[in-house]
């Protein structure tokens, strides 16, 4: 994998010699002295670097450096008609003005110029940089799915539930499916019309009436590709899967039934997939995670691994799961319930008393958990030294104590590297029988909940550490260095605060933002400025090389400890599995290298995607609370300042906008450099962090906007 990073990487470095002329194949070989053996080894190299669209190759068959004046890149619509365009290796995003859209939709690859409107001057000159779409390389999806509107006998529209499709579409009444007003549908596109003709579309699917009970929900799903069940062969094949195991699924297994150990998870958990045992020799730690293995049950090309492969994640929207893998998979024959054998593939750890990894080794097992139990039970042990439970689970309640010991030394050894620690609270949404709101608050970490993230951190570095070392195709998880501007806009921003980033050579070390995070600890500003920090860092991702973890101070990181919700993990353990047999001949390694950098790309967009869709969701469901209290006084802080008013949030989570015109009694206007809204007259300033009184004024379902005026002044 080096050798032919290392060859592409010379390749552009010759084309981007001053003196290089667009060449052929064969005289471009001759020109690097290539060998006859290693021909087939370039020419693979031109062909990556062909797809990655790092290169070109003209009709005439002549190699050259992609030409300025095109870029492909993926569309963002603001939902107000103009868009933004991000080309991966440019940093910032180009903006699209919504006369040169064309018939872009949000996550659309486009052909875009990158030139400014006027073509007056090139990237990099000026402060905005604009561009126009000129092609479409690829549609997002085929898939709209909003209201249908019976407007004629002969045909009606759908109004798209997303405000980032801003066109109804014409469906002729042969492909209406029989739909009546109010239905809420899924609607295939044939034709994505022009300035002049509407999008033109097929029902495929009538999902029920808007009012229903769990149709919300289930639009959304929809509109992001999310299919509830699965294909009938894919669940023929899961039908076929025995429910528990059979006696030739022990053979080469090593046998860890009389080891104690543990599952700890939610309290409405189902889908287990790892273990956790611990011992003791002498002062040496003997840590075992252990992870379900999945991919003994899903072969590689079968039905379900594709089915898999496409989902790429569970996603865990608030009322229900949309699961990677079939029931019978991921809650019975692959979860790690109690008390049952299951198969595991192990990784043991042995850690000294300053937690650093000394040894590790890796066994494909048969496990039997002793007890299945809840971050609240452990919590209440290891925490609150709870006398009942520590009573109840006497057989593991010293081993649970002693990782709690061993958690907070991982942890510390972690913090000793730069690693940061982002202790946000997720969203925790409660629902009625009829999917409606209840209540919404903050779901908080405790010392068990971090216990598991610990060890599973460091299962995940050893993975990582030990097949970066093998040299053998693998996948890695990846987070970047932030983007350097960000950061100081972070720096000015806390500096209202009294604090600072230390920022050298344009980069900043994970140890700056730790300190910072440590900082604020137990402050009032504390939520906000930890949310801003985050959106200052990239998106972790996927990738076959190992560019290690920013967040984490890690080197070395993979995602190896969720095979039943996360695909990257299922495909590390084919290839750990393969290594421990011995089988990872040259054809093996040639398959995986051909194959990886696809699964790496296509998971990381299945995980974004999943995000989205739960975020949508929890914004849906938060809008739906907030109805219910219209006219209510809440305590918020300022969490956003623009030009066209100020974001409040409330302890709760939800986020809502004061309008500008909403501001009564002086006309306020934005100061970008300080962040705030500032009176002409009075001279009254509105900023970031900033505790204020708001009442919760109107709600859009539609577009989840929740709108807010001030109840008083700031605090």
């Amino acid at each position: 994998m080096k050798d032919i990073i290392q060859r592409k990487n010379k390749i552009l470095a010759l084309f981007k010699d001053p003196a290089y002329v667009p060449m052929r194949e064969k005289d471009i070989a001759v020109l690097m002295e290539v060998s006859s053996e290693d021909r087939p080894l370039f020419k693979r190299c031109l062909e990556e670097l062909l797809a990655d669209g790092a290169i070109t190759v003209s009709k005439r068959g002549k190699y050259q450096l992609p030409e300025l004046k095109t870029l492909t890149g993926v569309f963002s619509s603001s939902g107000h008609g103009y868009g933004f365009v991000h080309v991966d290796g440019i940093d910032g995003d180009f903006f699209i003005s919504e006369k040169h859209t064309g018939t872009a939709l949000h996550g659309d690859t486009v052909l875009i110029d990158p030139y400014e409107i006027t073509h007056r001057r090139r990237i990099g000159e000026g402060k905005s940089r604009e561009a126009v779409v000129v092609d479409i390389v690829k549609r997002a999806t085929d898939i709209v799915v909003g209201t249908y509107d019976a407007a004629k006998n002969h045909y009606g529209f759908v109004i798209p539930d997303s405000n980032r499709f801003d066109r109804d579409i014409f469906i002729p009444v042969e492909d209406s499916m029989g739909a009546v007003d109010g239905h809420k549908v899924v609607v295939r596109l044939s034709d994505y019309g022009d300035e002049r003709r509407s999008p033109q579309g097929k029902i495929i699917e009538i999902l029920g009436h808007s009012g229903d009970p769990g149709i919300d929900v289930l639009a959304i799903l929809r509109a992001y590709g999310m299919e509830t069940g699965f294909p009938e062969k894919v669940s023929k094949q899961a039908g076929k899967i025995p429910g528990e195991l059979i006696e030739t699924d022990y053979n080469g297994r090593e046998d860890l039934r009389s080891l104690t150990m543990v599952t700890i998870d939610g309290e409405d958990t189902k889908d287990i997939d790892d273990a956790v045992s611990l011992t003791m020799d002498n002062d040496l730690y003997e840590l075992g995670v252990h992870i379900a293995d999945v991919t003994h049950y899903v072969r590689e090309g079968s039905a379900i691994d594709k089915e898999a492969l496409e989902r790429g994640t569970s996603c865990y929207p608030v009322d229900r799961v949309i699961p990677m893998l079939p029931q019978k998979l991921c809650n019975g024959i692959c979860s790690l319930n109690e008390g049952v054998d299951r198969l595991a593939l192990s990784c043991f750890m042995t850690i000294s008393s300053k937690g650093e990894i000394t040894d590790h080794r890796f066994s494909m097992t048969v496990i039997n958990t002793n007890h299945k139990m809840t971050y609240s039970e452990v919590n209440k042990i290891i925490t609150d030294h709870d006398d009942g439970l520590i009573k109840k689970y006497s057989d593991v309640a010293d081993m649970l104590i002693r990782m709690h010991e061993l958690a907070l030394l991982l942890r510390r050894r972690r913090r000793g590297g730069g690693s940061i620690d982002f202790d946000l609270p997720e969203t925790e949404i409660e629902l009625d029988s009829n999917g409606h709101p209840l209540a919404i608050h903050p779901h908080e970490r405790n010392n068990a909940t971090k216990l598991i993230e610990d060890f599973m951190i460091a299962a995940n570095e050893t993975v990582a550490e030990h097949f970066f070392w093998a040299e053998i195709p693998f996948v890695y998880r990846i987070h970047e260095k932030p983007d350097i501007d960000k950061v100081r806009k972070l720096a000015a921003f806390i500096r209202n605060f009294g604090y600072g980033i230390k920022v050298k050579d344009d980069a900043v070390h994970p140890k700056e933002l730790q300190k910072l995070l440590a900082g604020i600890e137990d402050t009032p500003e504390e939520a906000l400025i930890s949310r801003l920090t985050l959106r200052a860092m990239q998106r972790a991702k996927y990738a076959m090389t190992c560019e290690g973890h920013f967040g984490l101070a890690l080197k070395y990181y993979c995602h190896f400890t969720s095979p039943i919700r996360r695909y990257p993990d299922l495909q590390i353990h084919r290839i750990i599995k393969e290594y421990l047999r011995g089988n990872l001949n040259d054809a093996r390694i040639e398959h995986y290298n051909k194959i990886l950098g696809d699964v790496c790309q296509h998971s990381s967009a299945m995980e974004r995607r999943a995000d989205e869709a739960e975020r949508e969701v929890d914004k849906l469901k938060k809008a739906e609370y907030m109805k219910d209290h219209i006219g209510e006084v809440f305590d918020g802080v300022i969490s956003g300042v623009t030009n066209w008013g100020l974001y409040v949030e409330l302890p709760n989570t939800v986020e809502g906008l004061v309008h500008i015109s909403k501001i009564e009694g002086d006309y306020y206007s934005y100061n970008e450099d300080t962040y705030e809204l500032v009176g002409a007259v009075t001279g009254r300033r509105y900023c970031l962090g900033s505790r204020i009184k708001v009442i919760c004024n109107m709600v859009d379902i539609g577009t989840r906007a929740v709108d807010f005026v001030l109840a008083d002044g700031v605090e």
